[in-house]
């Protein structure tokens, strides 16, 4: 049960702070995207709306992550 214990690890790196809000950033703006224009594909009736609702949650669990990453 030791192993499961917290340890204090050495703070991650600037540099790898701003690759990970990066990839956030861009994944999540895809996300978006996706999502929204697959909302509109379907209320004209073209495709279903359980992707783009799918992609717009996981644009707002990238925003989340995105804001807790450059947040102090």
């Amino acid at each position: 049960m030791a192993d499961l214990d917290r340890r204090g690890s050495a703070p991650v790196s600037r540099r790898t702070r701003e690759r990970r809000a990066y990839q956030l950033a861009v994944s999540g703006g895809v996300l978006g995207v996706v999502g929204v224009v697959g909302v509109v594909l379907a209320v004209i009736g073209i495709v279903g709306a359980g992707l783009p609702i799918l992609a717009l949650i996981l644009a707002a669990i990238c925003g989340l992550l995105f804001r807790r990453t450059v947040g102090g």
